[in-house]
Order: C-alpha cells, then structure tokens, then sequence
C-alpha cells in the first residue's frame, strides 16, 4: 500500500500560496455581492397600492354602508326583496339593515310621504350621523305618485329632506334600486373628506 504524504512547502513557497489565496479573496470582495433581499423590493411593489386619502375613505364608505329601511308603501316590499339572497345585498356592503338612525348612513325612502308623517321622516334624517345619503324609491316618494293631488300626500320628499339618488318606477324593482346603491357608489367615490355629499356629474 502507498502512503501519500503532504507536500512539504518552504518558507517561500508557502508565502507565494498565502499571497494567491489573500489575492483570491481580494478580487471575490471586489465584486458586487447579489442582494439577498431583492426578492422583497418585487413583493411590495405587488402589494403597495398608492392612492389618496379621500380615495381611500370613499372606497372605505362604498362597502360599508348601513341601510335604514323608512318602508311607507308598497315600494317596501321591493327594497325588502332586494335583501333577500336572490338579489344579495351584501356584495353592495348592505350586510344588515338597520333599524336605528344612528346606526345607518343611508335612507331609503320607499313609498308614500303624508304630510302627518314628515316630521318623522325629518327627525329620523337629523338624528342620523354624518355623512349621510338618501335615496328616493319609487314615483311616490319622488313626486307624490298617483295620489300627489291629494291634500295629504307630500308631493316629493326632496321637499322635507335632501335627496341623493332617485329610483323611478310604481313600483321599482329590487334590480333598479341596487343600479340606483350603484349610483350613490358614483357619488361617494367624488366625494372628498371634508365635503363627502358631492353631487353627481
């Protein structure tokens, strides 16, 4: 059997080894070392969106709106089947309608106005919290309908409250009142913080 033995290195030879491998180490730290985190630069760009702070708070209000149901007339069948799951509310942000004005920023208006029953309604509206919306259901609550001859019938309830969305119809179906909460997302989305309630374009 051979027995290999180590190279014996003199002094010189041994100081010209350890000068190639000092050089070796000189020239690998000369060059760029690659960036361990690039990959994370990639991930933030994918998921950093930058938009403005109204633009923010509007998409915010566009899914989150809390519906008051002020059912007067027959137009409150239709608002309540658009809660159903046939029509499903919940992708509008409508999970639940409320019961209490200080719950909700939206009213939904369905049906006939009297006169009696206008206090109420302007009550109900005032003690709901900023910003606020109003939609209109139906020819009644927008113009008083077939009884807006009548001595106690509010001939529009844009006369007792202000007025955002209107959605015609006697009475409007579920699919035009969710095209009518489509049409307040329009107005929220060009609204700003300090003035929420712009008007439609």
């Amino acid at each position: 059997m051979e027995i290999i033995r180590p190279e014996v290195f003199t002094p010189e030879q041994s100081d010209v080894a350890e000068g190639q491998l000092i050089n070796s180490f000189i020239e690998q730290c000369t060059s760029p070392i690659p960036d361990p985190d690039r990959w994370l630069d990639e991930e933030i760009r994918r998921n950093i969106l930058l938009t403005s702070l109204d633009t923010a708070i509007a998409w915010a209000r566009q899914r989150s709106i809390f519906p008051l149901m002020f059912g007067l007339a027959c137009c409150a069948f239709e608002m309540i089947g658009m809660a159903t799951s046939r029509f499903d509310a919940s992708r509008f942000g409508m999970d639940i309608f409320r019961w209490s004005p200080r719950q909700a920023d939206l009213m939904i208006v369905a049906g006939t106005l009297t006169w009696k029953m206008a206090p109420a309604v302007r009550m109900v509206y005032d003690q709901m919290p900023e910003p606020k919306w109003v939609i209109a259901m139906g020819a009644c609550a927008i113009s008083g309908g077939t009884f807006r001859e009548s001595y106690s019938v509010v001939p529009g309830i844009n006369r007792i409250i202000p007025v955002d969305v209107y959605v015609p119809g006697c009475p409007p179906r579920p699919e035009a009142l969710i095209y009518g909460v489509t049409k307040l997302h329009a107005k929220m989305i060009k609204g700003t913080i300090d003035n929420p309630n712009l008007s439609l374009k």
